[in-house]
C-alpha cells in the first residue's frame, strides 16, 4: 500500500483545484528532503508539476518551487529540460508582463540551462509581446527582459535577476559566445553591451551572473579586439570599477588610468562579494592573452588597481588571481622584430579554463 506521503503526491493531479493547492503547498518541503518520492512511475509526479505551471498562480508558485528544487537532480533536470513543448510554455509565460511567477520561472530556467542540450535555445524563436518590443529570437527577448525588467519596470512582480545566471551558463558554449559579441540585426546593439552596465548593480545575483558571462565570452580570443575597442564593447571600465575601492593613488598613477577611474568619490567601495572580484580579475587575465591586450592594460595603469586589490581583499582566491595577472603584466615583451621564444609564444596563445 502507498504511504500517506505517496498518496499526497498523487493529489497534485486531482481535478479539484483546492485539493491541488493543498497538496502542492504541503509537498514543497519534501522536494528538498525526499525528492525520490517524485521519481515514482517514471517521473509521473514531475510530469504533473510541469502541467501545473499554468494553473492558478498559488498552485503554479508551489509547482515551480518544487521543480526548481527537483532539477538539482541530474535525471529530473534532463527530463524537464529536454521537454521542448514545456520549454516553449515556460518562455511564453516568462515574457508575459502580467505573469505573477516570473521570477520563479527565471530561476527554473537558470537551472535548466545547466543541461548541455539547452544551448539549442540559441536558435529558438517565439513572437515577442508588443510590450517588450524585441526580436523573435528568444535570447534577444531574454536580454531585453533583463534590461527592461530591472527593478520591476516591465513586470511589477519580477526583477528578472536570475536571467543573469541563464546567460552565464549558456555562454559556456562557443556558439553562444559568438552571439554575445555580434551586433544584432533588429537593434544594431552588441548583446554584451546590454548587460555590462550591471557590473555594479545592487543585486548580488545580477552582478555575479553578469561577471561570469563576461568572463565566459572572454574565452573567445578573436573577440578580444572588440572587447577592448572603445567604439565596440569597451569592457575595461566595467571590469575595473567593481574591483576598485576608495584608495588614493599618486597623481602620476591616477592620471594614467582610464577616465572613468580617475577622481572617484571617497565613498567608492569595491564589490563586497570576493567571488565576483576574483571573476573580474580572471577576466582581465584572459584579456592579456594577446599582446595588444597586455599593452593596453599597461598603458592605462591596471597594475596599481590590482596591487591595491591584492593588498586589501582578504581572500586567497582573489590574491592568487591578482598574482597571476601581475606576473603577466610585469613580464618583459620581446622586442619588435625579434625572433619570439617558442615557449613564450605558445604560452601567449594558450587559454586555460579557470
Amino acid at each position: 500500500m502507498p504511504t500517506e506521503l505517496e498518496e499526497l503526491v498523487g493529489f497534485i493531479a486531482n481535478p479539484n483545484p483546492q485539493i491541488r493547492k493543498l497538496a502542492t503547498e504541503n509537498l514543497v518541503p519534501y522536494s528538498i528532503s525526499q525528492p525520490s518520492i517524485f521519481k515514482a512511475d517514471e517521473l509521473l509526479p514531475v510530469k504533473h508539476l510541469k502541467f501545473l505551471i499554468r494553473d492558478h498562480p498559488a498552485i503554479a508558485e508551489h509547482a515551480l518551487t518544487m521543480l526548481i528544487n527537483l532539477t538539482a537532480d541530474s535525471a529530473i533536470l534532463e527530463y524537464v529540460a529536454a521537454d521542448d513543448r514545456f520549454i516553449g510554455i515556460l518562455l511564453g509565460l516568462l515574457v508575459d508582463p502580467a505573469e505573477p511567477n516570473a521570477n520563479l520561472l527565471a530561476m527554473l530556467l537558470a537551472n535548466l540551462t545547466k543541461w548541455e542540450g539547452m544551448k539549442s535555445i540559441l536558435d529558438r524563436k517565439q513572437d515577442p509581446p508588443d510590450t517588450l518590443k524585441s526580436d523573435q529570437l528568444v535570447l534577444n527577448q531574454l536580454l531585453d527582459l533583463f534590461v527592461k525588467g530591472n527593478d520591476g519596470s516591465y513586470n511589477k512582480h519580477a526583477d528578472f535577476d536570475y536571467l543573469a545566471y541563464v546567460f552565464a551558463d549558456l555562454s559556456k558554449h562557443a556558439d553562444v559566445r559568438q552571439f554575445f559579441i555580434n551586433a544584432q540585426d533588429y537593434d544594431g546593439v552588441i548583446p554584451l553591451n546590454k548587460i555590462k552596465v550591471f557590473t555594479e548593480h545592487k543585486s548580488d545575483i545580477r552582478r555575479k551572473g553578469v561577471a561570469s558571462t563576461i568572463k565566459n565570452v572572454a574565452f573567445d580570443v578573436p573577440a578580444h579586439a572588440a572587447f577592448l575597442d572603445e567604439d565596440k564593447v569597451n569592457i575595461l571600465p566595467y571590469i575595473l570599477l567593481p574591483i576598485t575601492g576608495n584608495e588614493e593613488y599618486d597623481e602620476e598613477e591616477m592620471m594614467g588610468m582610464l577616465p572613468d577611474l580617475q577622481l572617484l568619490p571617497p565613498d567608492k567601495r569595491r564589490d563586497p562579494d570576493h567571488s565576483i572580484v576574483q571573476t573580474h580579475v580572471e577576466t582581465l587575465t584572459l584579456l592579456t592573452t594577446t599582446r595588444a591586450g597586455r599593452e593596453l592594460m599597461r598603458s592605462v595603469n591596471v597594475y596599481p588597481i590590482i596591487r591595491e586589490t591584492h593588498l586589501r581583499v582578504d581572500d586567497e582566491g582573489v590574491r592568487e588571481a591578482c598574482e597571476r595577472l601581475v606576473q603577466v603584466l610585469m613580464r618583459d615583451e620581446a622586442e619588435p622584430g625579434a625572433q619570439p621564444d617558442a615557449e613564450a609564444e605558445d604560452e601567449d596563445n594558450r587559454i586555460v579554463e579557470i
